[in-house]
């Protein structure tokens, strides 16, 4: 049986709308269930952030996360397949009567994505201090916590809603099918027909 750890949140439809189309049947997580058991696969509706936990630790076979969550992680997970959906990018935003000065001593930055933003800043030799914050992060540089956000922007309407704009981007991101390395040796061919289905289905 292969256990697949599937996100909720942001990505959770389009995800649902490919293993739908493949087994040809809803997945319906009835009464908050968490467990969802078709044919010989069972399903784990987790939270988006904790996919690549479950299958680093080998509690999930294969999963389905964004790549943004994947850089922040930096687990030694396999990646099997760009299923090209829920794009989104990872951008820098400053209020929109500012500008981010990269040559100061230090530029303060606030962020959920602190991995992601302290290998940015590093890899351009720019000295940044960190601030973790795990939401209303558009605040920050309203009140003077941090000179600028790294954030996920879509459509960029809440920076905007908020007085902020795009500075420049990190990265862009999309969901990707994941596999813990044991999983992929011990089933690999039941890894690889169904990845297969699923690059055919996407494809299409």
């Amino acid at each position: 049986m292969l256990k697949i750890a599937l996100p909720k949140g942001r990505i959770a439809k389009e995800t649902l709308d490919i293993f739908e189309s493949i087994f040809n049947q809803k997945f319906n997580f009835e009464d908050r269930k968490l467990i969802l058991r078709v044919d010989d696969f069972e399903f784990l509706l987790v939270r988006n952030q904790d996919v690549p936990t479950y299958v680093y630790n080998g509690a999930a076979d294969l999963g389905v996360v964004g790549l943004d969550v994947l850089e922040e992680k930096q687990f030694d997970i396999m990646h099997l397949l760009d299923l090209g959906i829920g794009k989104c990018r990872i951008c820098i935003g400053i209020p929109n009567d500012s500008t981010l000065n990269l040559n100061s001593p230090e530029i303060t930055i606030a962020t959920k994505l602190e991995n992601i933003a302290k290998k940015y800043f590093a890899s351009h030799a720019i000295s940044a201090k960190i601030i973790k914050l795990n939401g209303s992060i558009e605040l920050a540089p309203l009140i003077g916590l941090s000179d600028a956000i790294v954030d996920i922007v879509e459509t960029g309407t809440t920076m905007k809603q908020n007085g902020l704009k795009v500075d420049r981007e990190i990265m862009t991101s999309t969901a990707h099918l994941i596999a813990n390395q044991n999983s992929f040796i011990q089933k690999r061919k039941e890894i690889l027909n169904l990845s297969e289905k699923i690059k055919e289905k996407i494809n299409k």
